[in-house]
């Protein structure tokens, strides 16, 4: 077995694990980067595929509130590096930033290779030495930590240890979750990881799946018991995907937990009332078929139509027998049963992981002095629109701040 000796160790190259990394570095220390995929960053680049969303633009209490019940736990990493603070560090990188329409932060090329080749450019200026191909597995009992290699079984010997191993969706690109064991282990408590930021199952009629699977539904509303969203989603041949429907991951997992399944209601005109809508349909329909009545009358197109038709032969009343208020009701309101949640290997990210109780105001492992914690890797969960990459980029700098303080501490002690 091969022994290394480092004063600060990084494992995970995500965007937590290498915002930790610089800031170690920045700090004069000098770091290893240990990744088990033979390439860095490898889920961001998938993030960016249709344009890396950085982070948003709305003011600070809003923010926060998108982390739910973490909020209080993040908050000051968040303060600390907060969104202004995370597009000054793009732009530091040459990477200029605008804020969409939405309020969400991209770099101006909306890429994430341009951005992640100069931040690599930068890391290795500083120093900060990257090992691929490394699997951490744990400690032995020396209290090293163990990586399985190409070469064979690594013990490595670190000042400080900064954890940012991700959650465990898109496991071919590296999170795969593999820590939790070793990490349970080590009598640590970890709440299970779950799939979030991702799709529903419903179980759509074969008709509905055979003509729908892929179509938009766009500017609607989704309601789930006090929480609701405006949006857009897209039939899926097992349910419903999309931004409005990621946006409440978190209550409908709940209801699901709880009961066995939660009812969405889906709005399709949710900027048009439910009285406006039936004086439009009490007007005479003449010859025009039904999906051409309600085309024109309120521009809906076929995907909506389908869903109506969906609900009203499930209830047992065909579309057309419906009189006008009873159909508005139904266009306000479509029940959408929700059976389960998509799987976690498709989710945009997962909720669950190392309990907050397990780490102090640093995000140092209470169990494991010198070993911190960042990123995915902790319990907490957000909705899409730059809050996930946020609360990563800034939980890697407030671990590193923390393991600074460690060695900070263990050199003034042993000085």
């Amino acid at each position: 077995m091969t022994q290394i000796r480092h004063r600060a160790v990084v494992v995970g190259a995500g965007p937590a694990g290498l915002m930790a990394a610089e800031t170690l570095a920045n700090a004069g220390v000098p770091v290893t980067l240990y990744e088990r995929m033979p390439r860095v960053a490898r889920k961001l680049l998938l993030a960016g595929r249709g344009g890396l969303n950085l982070t948003h633009s709305e003011p600070v209490e809003s923010f926060l509130a998108r982390y739910r019940e973490a909020a209080p736990r993040l908050a000051a990493a968040i303060a600390a590096f907060p969104p202004p603070a995370l597009r000054a560090w793009c732009e530091g990188l040459g990477q200029e930033t605008f804020v969409g329409t939405s309020g969400r932060v991209f770099p101006r090329s909306m890429k994430t290779s341009p951005l992640l080749r100069a931040w690599l450019r930068r890391l290795a200026e500083q120093g900060v030495e990257i090992a691929l191909s490394h699997r951490w597995t744990g400690w032995d009992e020396a209290g090293r930590l163990l990586f399985e290699t190409p070469e064979g079984t690594k013990a490595v010997d670190a000042g400080c240890t900064v954890l940012a191993l991700g959650g465990a969706s898109w496991p071919r690109l590296g999170s795969d979750a593999s820590w939790v064991a070793p990490v349970t282990a080590a009598g640590i408590s970890v709440a299970p990881l779950q799939p979030t930021n991702c799709g529903v199952r419903i179980a759509w009629s074969e008709l509905m799946r055979a003509r729908f699977a892929g179509s938009p539904l766009k500017r609607i509303g989704l309601t789930l018991g006090t929480e609701s969203v405006r949006g857009e989603a897209i039939i899926a041949a097992e349910g419903l995907e999309g931004g409005a429907v990621y946006a409440l991951s978190a209550p409908i997992r709940d209801a699901i937990h709880a009961h066995g399944k939660a009812t969405l209601s889906l709005d399709l005109r949710p900027d048009e009332t439910q009285e406006e809508l039936a004086k439009r349909l009490a007007r005479p329909r003449g010859k025009q078929s039904l999906a051409t009545w309600l085309r024109k009358a309120l521009s809906l197109d076929p995907a909506a139509i389908g869903l109506l038709q969906e609900t009203a032969h499930a209830a047992g009343t065909p579309l057309g027998t419906l009189p006008p208020d009873a159909l508005a009701r139904l266009v306000k309101a479509v029940p959408l049963v929700v059976m389960g949640m998509a799987g976690i290997e498709r989710a945009i990210s997962t909720a669950g992981g190392i309990a907050f109780d397990e780490v102090d105001d640093t995000f140092m492992l209470k169990a494991r002095p010198g070993t911190f914690v960042a990123g995915e890797m902790l319990d907490w969960e957000a909705p899409t629109g730059g809050y996930l990459l946020q609360a990563c980029f800034a939980t890697g700098r407030a671990a590193a701040e923390g393991a600074l303080a460690h060695l900070a501490h263990q050199e003034s002690r042993d000085g």
